[in-house]
């Protein structure tokens, strides 16, 4: 990392059941399961050779075990913010992949594709999260942290993403989802202005992205 730069590390949360089941988490607060867990555990170091200088995560339940990992090997407090959390997926949430296709299927269909509708019609705007997250990022990367560990959700971290690289947002759903418990890295600092995208879906060994019909 050049000198002077800064580098965001996106931490996807570990496994929970309703990611097997592909059910759509959204604000639901639904833990890891045994698996998760252990991808947390198995991540965590590998993250600490990045040494980070904080840690930040969602509030929901997933994210902050996830953290807890990396935590406590790195001796650091997580700071918690809500603006981290995951899509709410309105009159989706808790429904699996088939029964949103199977009961809204134009507007979810058109949602996955990328589109700025509310999800499940009640639920948020990609630019709303997106806004919300990066405000988040920004609030906890002040410029003593050399290295920010932020723990999040799949469909969040992708909307950091695309606005974090300003990418147009109809092609932020050419960014491939995270594996849970994989992280993607952006630094600034190297050739270009603003953020760089040098690491994705890293520590994935690789595994199945579950949940990608849920919002990862």
């Amino acid at each position: 990392m050049a000198k002077n730069s800064q580098r965001i590390v996106l931490w996807r949360h570990g496994q929970t059941n309703w990611n097997i089941e592909n059910r759509f988490q959204g604000h639901s607060d639904i833990p890891l399961n045994e698996v998760g867990i252990a991808q947390a555990e198995r991540a965590a170091p590998l993250l600490l050779n990045l040494q980070p200088d904080k840690i930040v995560s969602s509030d929901l339940i997933r994210a902050q075990q996830t953290a807890s990992a990396l935590a406590k090997l790195a001796k650091l407090e997580i700071q918690i913010d809500a603006g981290l959390r995951e899509t709410n997926g309105g009159k989706w949430e808790g429904k699996t992949g088939a029964e949103n296709r199977a009961e809204d299927y134009e507007r979810f269909v058109t949602w996955l594709d990328g589109d700025d509708a509310p999800a499940g019609e009640t639920g948020e705007r990609r630019s709303e999260i997106a806004e919300r997250a990066v405000s988040a990022i920004t609030r906890a990367l002040n410029p003593d942290v050399s290295t920010l560990i932020v723990v999040t959700h799949g469909g969040t971290a992708r909307c950091i993403l695309g606005k974090m690289l300003d990418m147009p947002m109809n092609q932020w759903s050419a960014l491939g989802g995270l594996s849970n418990a994989s992280w993607s890295i952006l630094e600034n600092g190297h050739h270009r202005d603003g953020w760089v995208l040098v690491e994705h879906n890293a520590g994935s060994l690789p595994e199945p992205i579950y949940g990608e019909e849920s919002g990862a």
